[in-house]
């Protein structure tokens, strides 16, 4: 016997027959004699069907009670699916984040996960329950309600996998495993059958869907055996292990993310201490900051520009305009009409080359580079969003992904 903890993403849940699909999957691996602890996400579109709504109340609604809005949609979600088994005469019980004793960071709508009590899940997993688990959201010290960020559930998988010391944790959702590229964009992307954390860890901090960032992170550190799989086809999915048998090639896949706007303060003092203003001001309001860019200055001026996700700009801009008089700042631009492509391989490390390949492809297909980043295994573009599937399928042909 071992314990699987099995994560269903909004599609799979989406309505009365993909619940049934969904707890017939759960009752077999529970048959099969594993303890199963089941994390699943809000129905459909509910998500974003509740923010729509909240936006017609006001345009600027509490954190803390939109957290107390989205955190219903998982629990209709729970609850569904727990009839389901139950109508199937089997034991389960659902649980809110809250009542499954996941603790978070107090802060609202992208909190951090700090613990999971595991006591709680023990005893339903001893009674020979079924436990089904709320994604995306946690309870504060305060009892306060918290939401994780956008596939949050995902997070919440990984880290009560960890926390249970699980056999193995299986991301279910609407495609067969981690492909080369999106299918979507590229019909000749192939499903790899292994892929590292490292490099699961950079596809999805760069765009792949599949698999939330933080739940790379987290599985990454904590060594989870992790496997992304479909929840509508009974196939292997792709297993992400400490290493992968990809690593003969070069670049291993090639992702993009639309979610992405640039904002650039011209004109920054070249002096000690402005990036760090600019940074500190931008930290304060939790926006993350992916690519940084700062240009050679001249006459003791410099132009710093940085990418952040497109929810989080107007919180970005606000807060480089609060500190614009202080670094000497002539302006503070933004732009949300970019987006990022990168490729990403455990093979780069060692084989030099790929980003003058990179940089050569997008040339040969006539699209502009504006901002760079690069990691061992990774190198990222930013580049205007109208050029992002002519950049995907320029590079996926480049590293010859399709072929085995």
């Amino acid at each position: 016997m071992g314990l699987i903890v099995q994560k269903f993403g909004g599609s799979s849940v989406a309505n009365a027959d993909r619940v049934k699909n969904v707890a017939r999957r759960v009752v077999a691996t529970h048959l099969e004699g594993h303890q199963v602890v089941v994390v699943v996400s809000a129905p459909g579109d509910m998500t974003d069907d509740l923010v729509e709504m909240a936006r017609g109340i006001t345009d600027r609604p509490p954190a803390r009670e939109m957290d107390m809005l989205l955190a219903t949609g998982e629990q209709v979600s729970i609850a569904l699916l727990a009839m389901a088994i139950h109508a199937g005469g089997h034991e389960v019980i659902s649980l809110t984040g809250g009542q499954a004793r996941i603790r978070t960071e107090p802060v609202h709508t992208r909190a951090r996960i700090v613990d999971v009590d595991r006591r709680r899940i023990d005893q339903e997993l001893e009674a020979g329950r079924i436990v089904i688990v709320a994604g995306f959201q946690g309870i504060t010290d305060q009892e306060e309600i918290t939401t994780l960020g956008r596939g949050g559930s995902d997070t919440t998988a990984v880290a009560l996998a960890s926390a249970l010391g699980a056999d193995l944790c299986q991301i279910y959702t609407d495609v067969e495993g981690v492909f080369t590229a999106d299918p979507r964009v590229v019909p000749a992307a192939r499903k790899l059958r292994e892929i590292s954390y490292d490099e699961m860890l950079e596809m999805a901090s760069s765009g792949a869907l599949v698999l939330q960032t933080r739940a790379a992170e987290l599985a990454k550190q904590y060594r989870v055996p992790l496997e992304v799989r479909s929840s509508f086809v009974d196939r292997e999915g792709t297993m992400i292990t400490n290493n992968s048998i990809e690593r003969r090639r070069v670049v291993t896949g090639v992702t993009h993310d639309r979610n992405v706007a640039k904002i650039t303060a011209t004109g920054v003092r070249d002096e000690p201490g402005a990036a760090y203003r600019i940074f500190r001001a931008v930290a304060a309001r939790h926006v993350n900051v992916n690519m940084i860019i700062q240009s050679v200055p001249r006459h003791e001026r410099a132009d710093i520009s940085f990418t952040v996700g497109t929810a989080d700009l107007v919180a970005a801009v606000e807060a480089v305009r609060s500190v614009a008089a202080d670094v000497g700042a002539e302006d503070v631009l933004a732009d949300d009409g970019v987006a990022m492509v990168s490729a990403v391989g455990a093979g780069m490390i060692s084989n030099p080359g790929v980003a003058a390949r990179m940089f050569g492809a997008l040339a040969a297909n006539g699209i502009n580079i504006e901002l760079i980043a690069t990691s061992e295994i990774k190198v990222s573009c930013v580049i205007r969003a109208d050029d992002v599937e002519r950049a995907v399928q320029a590079l996926h042909a480049e590293f010859q992904l399709d072929r085995e």
